[in-house]
């Protein structure tokens, strides 16, 4: 059996100790991409904890939905979701980057249980889907597949030849998610290469376009929702995120891009997730909305 579909509020009281673990991990390998990571958790953990049909008992089970993660700079998240939803555990995520572990810095899916393909050469993922979505319909629209591409990414021309190929072959079973947080390595989108206007780019492309707040899960939801009613053409989902999500200091900073935490500034942002994991929960405990 896929999980089933959380409260909102256990996905938002996740939502906290999954950013934690994901600092922990990078800190310790004193490597890695925090800014993307922290951005895009939110809809992975949408996808593992609701969306997706996926056995973590059972990883190669036939029928299961896939998600390539083709910004591959971006794993620690994945990782982190995938230890929480029962693939390994918890205790291999500050092993990191380390010679002869399975979290390796970018995706491996030959050593690592839930990962659907290896991927890191921005752009081949999203490629890597469409053949797993055009598998699918041969079969007999067995599963469905999602990817999840990063905007500098977007940059690259393999994506758009990728996106030239999924409306050609009616791929309504793909669904790609774009983690909008406007930044890359070498700085603000806009200012290096925009993307704008991009909605109406995937439109004219032939793709079903929605747009979602990407750290917002009832929108999340919602979004996926629509993607799955949707026929005769794959979808586009565009995520407004926030680089750095959750942690004051790195909210929407670009230095955070690839820059891994001292010691210090993770306990300054553990302790800044840890208070506001505890006012989200004196808030339900009050009777607040979730």
């Amino acid at each position: 059996m896929p999980n089933d579909h959380e409260t909102l509020s256990a996905l938002q009281r996740r939502a906290f100790d999954l950013r934690i673990d994901n600092l922990t991990a990078i800190t310790a390998a004193a490597s890695g991409h925090p800014g993307g990571t922290l951005s895009a958790m939110d809809i992975m953990q949408a996808l593992f904890f609701g969306e997706m049909r996926h056995r973590p008992n059972e990883p190669h089970w036939p029928d299961r939905d896939r998600f390539v993660l083709s910004k591959g700079h971006a794993v620690p998240a994945l990782y982190t979701v995938l230890a929480h939803a029962g693939y390994f555990s918890r205790d291999l995520l500050p092993t990191l980057r380390r010679l002869g572990s399975p979290m390796q810095g970018h995706p491996a899916n030959f050593i690592t249980p839930g990962i659907e393909a290896s991927t890191g050469s921005l752009g081949q993922g999203f490629s890597i889907a469409i053949g797993m979505a055009l598998a699918s319909k041969m079969e007999g629209n067995k599963f469905r597949v999602y990817s999840m591409i990063g905007d500098g990414e977007s940059q690259e021309g393999q994506i758009w030849e990728a996106a030239m190929a999924a409306p050609k072959f009616a791929l309504d079973n793909l669904v790609v998610i774009l983690d909008h947080n406007k930044g890359q390595i070498d700085g603000f989108v806009d200012e290096v290469m925009s993307l704008n206007p991009i909605a109406d780019k995937w439109k004219a492309f032939n793709w079903h376009v929605v747009t979602c707040d990407g750290h917002d899960y009832t929108s999340i939801q919602a979004a996926f929702a629509e993607a799955r009613a949707t026929k005769g053409k794959p979808t586009f989902i565009l995520a407004e995120t926030t680089k750095g999500k959750g942690v004051s200091f790195m909210e929407g900073k670009i230095g955070w891009h690839g820059v891994a935490p001292t010691q210090a500034q993770l306990e300054d942002a553990v302790r800044e997730l840890r208070a506001a994991k505890a006012g989200f929960e004196a808030t339900i405990e009050l009777g607040g909305k979730a």
